[in-house]
């Protein structure tokens, strides 16, 4: 029997504590960025102490849990709402805090058994479900509308109308889809550390698969920081910096991954209607705000503003840079052919992530005797949803074009892995990892 490792030791006598600190590091942090950025956005003056409960439904919303809106206006009216929006930045603090705890006590080791793995993450998934239960019951809330000083308001004292608008946690669903998430989280984190182990059968997918996914990640990440970077910019520049912060903290991937899909050719469909907005720039708000479904993309947006088609060069840079930091990271023996069927499949993917998650639809509106759509404030309507296919065989183009040129250019520094095109590795060496 082979002796345990130090890195064995961590997992198995201490795994529970430490399950507990990245379960409780990932919700902590997701929770302050949520508070934060619904604190930028003014949503602390909810009334009913409602700021706490909506913070926990932000978080329930980041991973994949279901919000359910309710209506109720009495017996001679009817309220109707819907939103399906997820808060992206606050997907992305937590995934990165728990994908960090789920490595550390496995780093430095180049093989773990699949028993060893699973049971690493089953600990992290018991005390996970426990933290989404405890934040689905806790995000529930009912508030009332305020029909204004008008005749609206008038006939509703007469009727009797209090319209009253509420949201509450789905919890079988938000159980389903938080551990889905959770489990796509730590899969990522296995696929692009370098560091982490793998089961022994799986190691020969590792040089193709590795490099590719932490290229995605780091060219997900890169469009963040960059539009980091414009929003703060913007700021200071424009003013406005409560509500760039809001944005930032809450949606600033929901807007900069939508770029760079319009940068590479997508389509996406969506209107604005009422007093609903986009935390977006003005000229997208423009367009979506018209009587009928609006069409985005390069062309429409150019109508209103030609520089949208710096976005094309802004994608061509990033992506040959993700080609060559995936072509580096691979063993010398790949060719460039290999690096663009890579990199087409990891692009299509990335962007088929992208049209799930970063669509939007919310509505809201209320009835009186029967009477919809009462204009004003009482009633509105957004939704953003993309061309999904065409999309993704636009990504996969792109992919095939960048991971090609990137697998050229990584030929000249190219160094891991050259090894295995003059002879076998020293065996005292071990493995050369991808």
């Amino acid at each position: 029997m082979s002796p345990r490792t130090r890195s064995d030791q961590a997992v198995a006598p201490h795994g529970w504590v430490q399950a507990a600190v990245t379960v409780l590091s990932g919700l902590l942090v997701m929770g302050v960025t949520a508070a934060l950025g619904l604190w930028a956005a003014g949503a602390t003056d909810l009334p009913d102490g409602a700021f706490l409960r909506v913070v926990a439904a932000t978080v329930v919303t980041a991973v994949g849990g279901t919000i359910e809106l309710s209506g109720n206006a009495g017996g001679l009216a009817d309220t109707q709402a819907g939103l399906t929006v997820i808060p992206l930045s606050v997907t992305l603090a937590g995934a990165l805090v728990l994908a960090a705890g789920f490595l550390r006590p496995l780093r430095h080791r180049v093989v773990a058994g699949a028993t060893e793995l699973a049971g690493w993450a089953a600990r992290v998934a018991v005390l996970w479900v426990l933290g989404l239960i405890a934040l689905a019951l806790g995000a529930r809330q009912t508030f009332t509308l305020s029909l204004g000083e008008s005749a609206l308001s008038d006939l509703g004292d007469l009727f009797g109308v209090t319209p009253e608008v509420g949201f509450k946690t789905d919890v079988p669903l938000t159980l389903l889809f938080g551990l889905l998430w959770l489990a796509g989280v730590l899969a990522l984190a296995l696929l692009v550390s370098r560091g982490a182990p793998l089961p022994g059968r799986l190691l020969r997918f590792q040089a193709s698969v590795r490099p590719a996914a932490y290229a995605m990640v780091v060219l997900l990440l890169a469009y963040v920081a960059l539009g980091i970077v414009i929003a703060l910019v913007v700021a200071v520049t424009r003013g406005h910096a409560v509500e760039t912060l809001a944005v930032i903290l809450l949606g600033l991937p929901n807007l900069v991954w939508l770029t760079l899909t319009l940068g590479l050719g997508a389509t996406w469909n969506g209107r604005v209607e009422g007093p609903f907005g986009l935390p977006m720039p003005h000229v997208l708000d423009e367009v979506l705000r018209s009587k009928d479904t609006a069409t985005l993309n390069l062309s429409t947006l150019a109508d209103y503003d030609g520089r949208v088609w710096w976005l094309v060069a802004v994608d061509a840079v990033l992506l040959l840079a993700a080609a060559f930091v995936m072509a580096a990271r691979s063993p010398a023996r790949m060719r460039a052919w290999q690096h663009a069927l890579h990199l087409a499949v990891a692009l299509a993917l990335t962007v088929l992530m992208i049209c799930l998650l970063g669509r939007i639809t919310a509505h809201y509106g209320l009835s009186v005797l029967g009477i919809g759509d009462l204009g004003g404030d009482l009633n509105g309507e957004l939704f953003l949803e993309p061309e999904v296919w065409s999309a993704v065989g636009l990504g996969a183009l792109w992919g095939l074009v960048a991971g090609f040129l990137g697998g050229l250019l990584a030929r000249p520094v190219r160094r891991r892995g050259e090894t295995d095109a003059h002879g076998p590795a020293d065996p005292g060496h071990g493995p050369v990892r991808p």
